[in-house]
């Protein structure tokens, strides 16, 4: 049953992302609605065990990478459990996780320990106020202390998502690179995306090219060779251990390399960070559904995915979902 997933434009799948909970204990630049959030019934949300069997499905059809995201998963109580259920499907080569590091101090260890092998940690700006102007929590220091554990931990990588809005945190980019230079990170600025009642302008998205002159005027930017895949224009800051990659979903897409699917906490499957919600997983597979069947339904929503996402103007009327409800 081993075979590569594949859409209709001859891109293979290896890489899901799982999200582990819609529930978030603060908010991020672009991800929360503005209004209060009203979270699934528990009895909606995956189960490990229904997590492990959709896990290893897709593994067995050709996935070899899964992340873990939320809302934030590191308030889904035992996750550890969880990761030491996903490291043992054999086939499964990479675990990684995305994070708010607000409890990453307590948890760093417990999850390398467990299996995961990379962290992408979230943090929008440098600058304690304007951090609880953004996130509605004083959490700055935790979220520093987060990434601080998780260097300790020894995970094979460790990525700061940064995203840059205009009039809000664009004059800290420099200021990201020199405060994390002397680490072995990579600072990822992403630029602002539209999705469900996330507030999003034109006017405040920053496209890459400016972001990148904005760099280039203070440090060297050395290109790195990427897999065609990767979502980041990747650049190691000449003379320091730090990296810097550009999330230029906007300006310069990828869909043409992408090779990413995501599973939402309630079960369903969407094909694209941009496209609306597909069927469910979860329903069919609490019915019964063999395996075949259900890899049937994944390639059967593999079928629809776009060539490339609309362009902006769009995008807005495309998601159905808010971004803490899709999973990062």
């Amino acid at each position: 049953m081993r075979s590569p997933l594949a859409d209709g434009f001859g891109r293979r799948h290896n890489y899901l992302r799982i999200s582990v909970t819609d529930q978030c204990n603060f908010r991020c630049g672009y991800c929360m609605p503005h209004e209060d959030m009203e979270w699934l019934p528990r009895q909606e949300i995956l189960s490990f065990e229904e997590i492990e069997r959709l896990a290893a499905l897709f593994v067995n059809l050709g996935v070899d990478k899964v992340r873990l995201t939320g809302g934030e998963p590191t308030i889904r109580k035992e996750l550890p459990v969880l990761v030491e259920k996903l490291k043992g499907i054999k086939g499964l080569e990479h675990l990684s996780l995305t994070t708010n590091g607000a409890t990453l101090r307590s948890l760093a260890a417990p999850l390398r320990t467990a299996g995961i092998n990379g962290v992408n940690i979230s943090l929008d700006t440098l600058d304690p106020v304007k951090f609880v102007e953004i996130t509605r929590r004083d959490h700055f220091v935790r979220v520093l202390d987060g990434i601080s554990a998780a260097l300790e931990a020894g995970y094979q990588s460790v990525k700061i998502n940064v995203v840059v809005m205009a009039g809000v945190n664009e004059d800290e980019m420099c200021d990201f690179v020199r405060h994390f230079r002397e680490h072995p990170v990579e600072i990822r600025f992403i630029e602002f995306m539209p999705f469900l009642a996330n507030d999003w302008q034109r006017a405040k998205m920053v496209p890459y090219r400016e972001m990148r002159n904005r760099l280039e005027r203070e440090f060297s930017l050395v290109p790195i060779v990427t897999d065609k895949s990767a979502v980041a224009k990747e650049f190691q800051v000449e003379g320091f251990p730090v990296r810097i990659g550009f999330i230029t979903s906007m300006t310069e897409h990828f869909c043409s390399g992408c090779n990413r699917i995501r599973l939402t906490a309630d079960g369903r499957l969407r094909v694209c960070l941009f496209s609306k919600t597909g069927p469910s997983l979860r329903d069919p597979l609490r019915a019964g559904a063999t395996d075949d069947e259900m890899a049937e339904i994944i390639g059967a929503v593999l079928s629809t995915k776009w060539a490339g996402h609309p362009p902006m103007s769009q995008l807005i009327q495309t998601n159905d979902r808010p971004m803490i409800m899709i999973g990062g």
